[in-house]
């Protein structure tokens, strides 16, 4: 059986979806994130009707998940999107206990 792991669920709605600032935070902290100890992965989805969305960031162990919350720049994203970005948004930390996988593609 596959060791447990965490997720990290972050639901948010976006007050502006075409804000640059936030596009570039947002694309800089996913850099960074690939790059920390215990970084498992990550999934994003965003509704462009009515800005609401979604990113699952996956972890080794809830050290890393700390680990990352604390880091200076996931920390500077914070503050932007309670500031400005976002109208709200929430966070949940989950262990993964067992996952199931469906393809009806052979090839991926």
């Amino acid at each position: 059986m596959k060791t447990a792991y965490y997720a990290v669920l972050f639901s948010n709605t976006l007050l502006d979806q075409n804000d640059l600032t936030y596009q570039n935070l947002s694309k800089n902290l996913r850099e960074t994130a690939e790059k920390q100890p215990g970084y498992l992965g990550i999934e994003s989805y965003r509704n462009p009707q009515d800005g609401k969305g979604i990113t699952i960031s996956y972890w080794k162990s809830l050290e890393a998940v700390t680990l990352w919350k604390k880091h200076a720049d996931h920390l500077i994203a914070q503050q932007y999107g309670r500031d400005i970005a976002y109208d709200n948004y929430s966070v949940r930390v989950c262990e993964v206990q067992r996952e199931y996988h469906f393809n009806k593609d052979p090839d991926h």
